[in-house]
């Protein structure tokens, strides 16, 4: 048997041990073979001495009593607290971001996604996730329905290639061909993603940006020098952990961050609902913009 054989054999097995029934098709989509080739799949594994039993003649699953069930189940599956735990350990990796994808990438392959939603994702964002990796996996397009828009204040349908998505699964890049422009899409403004059987057409074109710590992607880059409290220095770490490495501490109260932005409207945001915790230290630009932002909220409480 063959690496790719073994892998997809495994990977059958993984889910056949959850705590979750699986069709034909369904464990055929997700190994990405046809429902013929999961058949056979499903034999070899019932030849090795695994008890394969189906639900309402159409769900599989591997019975608790069958050889080797148990070990296998302490080995690949966790409870929700180490579940939890292993969320966190995760979540606490701030030297490489990359690996930190890359490691939450890899468990998302290996296990369904419903039994692990918290190391993975948000609820409720899980559905969605799934198409889009999908899609990313077989290059196909997909069309994001009712998508929220902050930037028109609209809520249209977006016919898009996705092909990479950033760290935590927080937004996805996509390249869209109407406007043909590669833009960053956030998962929680998506009510839903519908997998189109066209493939990619526009892949040279695909390229991710820069996105800075406040998750604002342009091409542009602009300084920002502030020093910020204890209460804003706490809840930007909070908000955009990305700012962890960027935070000099000053003193016992007071820390410095210094660097670069794509847009002044993330870090705008956020100055402006701390100005009495926050001071601007040269940074021109961004003074200019939150006194646009201040007049323009002026005009509109007259």
């Amino acid at each position: 048997m063959d690496h790719s054989k073994l892998e997809r054999m495994l990977r059958i097995i993984i889910l056949l041990t959850s705590n979750r029934q699986y069709s034909i098709e369904d464990i055929a989509k997700r190994i990405s073979v046809t429902p013929r080739t999961v058949y056979r799949y499903i034999e070899t594994i019932k030849e090795v001495g695994f008890l394969v039993k189906k639900h309402n003649e159409k769900y599989y699953y591997i019975d608790r009593n069958s050889n080797y069930f148990k070990d296998i189940s302490d080995l690949v599956h966790f409870s929700a607290e180490e579940s939890l735990l292993l969320r966190h350990a995760i979540d606490n990796i701030d030297e490489n971001t990359q690996i930190k994808q890359n490691l939450k990438k890899k468990l998302y392959t290996i296990y369904d996604y419903r039994i692990l939603p918290e190391i993975v994702i948000h609820k409720g964002m899980a559905g969605n996730v799934s198409e889009l990796m999908n899609a990313i996996n077989e290059k196909k397009q997909v069309r994001l329905l009712e998508y929220r828009s902050s930037h028109s204040s609209q809520v249209t349908d977006r016919l898009v290639e996705p092909f990479e998505f950033t760290t935590n699964f927080v937004q996805v890049w996509c390249y869209e061909p109407a406007t043909g422009i590669n833009k960053l899409f956030r998962l929680s403004r998506i009510q839903c993603v519908e997998k189109k059987e066209s493939s990619w057409q526009y892949e040279p074109q695909h390229s991710a940006s820069n996105i800075d710590l406040f998750r604002i992607s342009t091409t542009q880059r602009m300084p920002i020098h502030l020093r910020l409290g204890i209460k804003s220095a706490n809840l930007l770490r909070e908000e955009f952990p990305l700012s962890e490495k960027e935070l000099q501490q000053e003193d016992t109260d007071h820390w410095i961050l210094k660097t670069e932005v794509c847009s002044y409207d993330g870090v705008g945001r956020f100055v402006m609902g701390l100005l009495d915790d926050i001071e601007i230290i040269d940074s021109p630009g961004l003074v200019h913009y939150l006194k646009e932002k201040i007049k323009l909220c002026s005009k509109n409480l007259i």
